[in-house]
């Protein structure tokens, strides 16, 4: 079984502002305010959430399962 990691560094692509974070394993989470610049982070195109999107990590459904659509749908 693979070990999945909780812990990913969001990174704005606004400001650059770095903050780690832990990331849920119950709900996607689709929105992240900047603590930098209070930018509202969305998913990028393509991806199910923002630790996807912006993190060091991929989200924990994806670490699981690499060739999924991701932890869930979209908004």
């Amino acid at each position: 079984m693979t070990e999945v990691i909780l812990q990913s560094e969001l990174t704005c692509p606004e400001c650059g502002h770095r903050k780690i974070e832990t990331m849920p394993t119950d709900t996607c989470q689709w929105f992240y305010e900047c603590e930098g610049c209070h930018t509202l982070l969305k998913p990028k195109v393509g991806n199910c959430c923002v630790y996807c999107s912006y993190g060091s990590v991929p989200c924990p459904p994806v670490q699981l399962n690499p060739n999924s659509k991701g932890c869930c749908n979209s908004p």
